[in-house]
């Protein structure tokens, strides 16, 4: 069977794209696919901001229906270590980096990592905008080399981190969407075929069949 590209539009603090999690294991797993990670740094750079009681409020409302409706898991460690934090941020920059030194050292273990980022910040209530933060994760998941390289980065992987983030950007635009997550299939000829992020959140096997439609 022939191995049919999926390319996955995400931000690392999208609760949409943690609601996601269990159906991109599930398709990693499936004969003839390939998940390819891309971050479209929505919330980082200019999307970044700082996590105030405001904002705190309406990313608990959303993280709450979110977790009504997929089952997926917001602690109270979450809310007050992350959301409550008096001077936190919320910025995926930082994880993003930290993904993007997974893909240059360890590309295999990029989903992986991703799901471990995913899992501290919402059920134990760790701060994955700190680099700290991150490189213990990373440390933990034997990827010391971008551990090392989240805690040190130099001008290398900053260039490939801009690099993805605008290749994600583009790609949201040439298929028409708008935010994350998403899934696009590369058709026969290098067409796009957009996959919406609804999909990732029914049932498996439907997901399977849009993919392997292309």
């Amino acid at each position: 069977m022939p191995t049919v590209t999926v390319t996955y539009l995400f931000d690392p603090l999208c609760g949409w794209c943690y609601a996601a999690a269990p159906a991109l294991k599930f398709l990693q797993a499936q004969e003839g696919v390939e998940v390819v990670l891309a971050p479209t740094g929505l919330f980082a750079g200019a999307g970044a901001r700082p996590m105030d009681a405001q904002f705190a409020a309406y990313a608990w409302s959303n993280d709450q229906r979110i977790q009504q409706l997929t089952g997926q898991p917001f602690t109270q460690a979450y809310r007050d270590q992350i959301l409550g934090a008096a001077s936190g941020r919320f910025d995926s920059g930082p994880a993003t980096l930290a993904l993007t030194a997974v893909a240059q050292t360890a590309p295999a273990h990029e989903l992986e990592a991703l799901h471990a980022l995913q899992h501290a910040r919402y059920v134990e209530g760790r701060d994955t905008a700190e680099p700290e933060v991150l490189a213990d994760l990373l440390r933990a998941l034997g990827l010391a080399d971008a551990a090392a390289l989240t805690l040190a980065p130099d001008a290398a992987l900053h260039s490939v981190v801009a690099e993805r983030v605008a290749r994600a950007q583009a790609m949201l635009r040439a298929v028409g969407a708008r935010g994350v997550p998403q899934l696009v299939v590369a058709g026969q000829g290098g067409a796009l075929r957009l996959i919406g992020g609804d999909a990732l959140l029914g049932p498996r096997e439907k997901l399977v069949e849009h993919v392997l439609a292309a």
